[in-house]
């Protein structure tokens, strides 16, 4: 079995994401820019690429990746939730990145490359809401363009190019061409914004021109970043813990620390218990993703059947414990809460993740 606590090298990059993210990251600033048309942290998202090489964690060596594996991934991913930073690093470095993984021939790999630099970003083209075994819409190919509409794809508008699978096969399509339309539509969580995407008679790239390995290779993208969200949502339900019971040790009432009510203590504990328990189905995610044992599938649904609902619970108790202060704007809080929300959503809901743990472990379903 292997051993899931971090590594020293792990904790080394944790320290150093960490580091990166309090310098760029700091609540108000993402507040800003949350209010902003323009929500990705352009500057961020490059010095985590460039400046750390992140962003081809998990690209091989010869693709000019990090030859990293999905336990690295996930813990960059706990410090960017902890942050809610505004960057595509799950859906291009993740889901997109695993997407195209399994995909042979040069447009592949040259798409590869630029992802693992950082200097393109890709995106998937199905709905952020699809489940790893859930069905998704594709697109008509016709005379190598595509054509139709696409909904609720996540990050689209500040992709370079998109993963599209269209009837026959996956495609790779650059966004700035003529025949692409990014529409943005309303989303709970500014800091991960969807977007409605249009082809008319979009030109398109070949990756995969066999339906059954594009739908495998589409599926494993979302498996991964179903796996990986959990590691999201960890650092979410964190730092909603532990700034919590920083304010309620700070925070006086009858001349005494709101904490050391008995009523609070039981809610901090049973939250405490809580993350703790998001964070052994996140690393059992990771590491079962990494080494392709311990059944990938069950264990990615298991994370997140588990992480969606305490990753809700942290940030509304958050809100609640943090009283009047917590329901102001100008409080981070509330994007916590948002991105929590929006995450429960996302690559399936915990129930359709409990339905597929069900089936693979051969038990009725609730």
């Amino acid at each position: 079995m292997s051993d899931l606590l971090y590594t020293q090298e792990e904790e080394a990059l944790r320290a150093a994401v960490r580091d990166l993210l309090d310098d760029h990251c700091e609540p108000a600033s993402v507040l800003a820019r949350s209010e902003s048309d323009a929500p990705h942290d352009r500057e961020l998202w490059k010095a985590l690429t460039e400046g750390m090489g992140l962003a081809g964690l998990l690209v091989p060596e010869e693709h000019d990746g990090q030859g990293a594996s999905h336990r690295e991934a996930a813990l960059v991913l706990e410090e960017l939730g902890r942050a809610v930073a505004p960057v595509p690093f799950l859906t291009s470095a993740v889901i997109a990145t695993e997407t195209l993984l399994i995909c042979e021939g040069g447009a592949a790999a040259e798409l590869l490359g630029g992802l693992a630099s950082g200097r393109t970003i890709g995106a998937l083209a199905v709905g952020f809401a699809t489940a790893p075994g859930g069905a998704f819409t594709r697109v008509r190919h016709e005379n190598g363009a595509l054509h139709g509409q696409l909904t609720g794809i996540a990050d689209a508008s500040v992709a370079d190019v998109l993963l599209v699978p269209a009837d026959g096969g996956l495609y790779a399509v650059d966004t700035s061409q003529d025949g692409v339309t990014v529409t943005p539509q309303t989303s709970l969580d500014r800091t991960r914004p969807l977007a409605t995407v249009t082809f008319e008679a979009a030109r398109a790239r070949v990756l995969v021109d066999d339906a059954e390995r594009a739908d495998l290779a589409v599926r494993l993208g979302l498996r991964a970043g179903a796996g990986l969200l959990a590691s999201e949502q960890l650092g979410l339900a964190e730092w909603c813990l532990t700034e919590t019971v920083r304010y309620t040790k700070e925070r006086n009432q009858f001349n005494r620390p709101v904490g050391s009510f008995q009523a609070l203590k039981h809610r901090l504990a049973q939250l405490w218990l809580e993350t703790v328990g998001v964070r052994a189905a996140a690393r059992h995610a990771a590491d079962a993703l990494a080494t392709g044992s311990g059944e990938p599938n069950l264990a990615a649904a298991l994370a997140q059947a588990y992480a969606a609902p305490v990753a809700v619970h942290a940030a509304e108790e958050a809100l609640q414990l943090h009283g009047g202060i917590g329901m102001t704007w100008e409080h981070p809080v509330h994007l916590y809460l948002k991105r929590a929300k929006s995450d429960a959503i996302a690559l399936g809901t915990a129930g359709r993740h409990r339905e597929e743990l069900a089936a693979l472990v051969d038990l009725q379903a609730p």
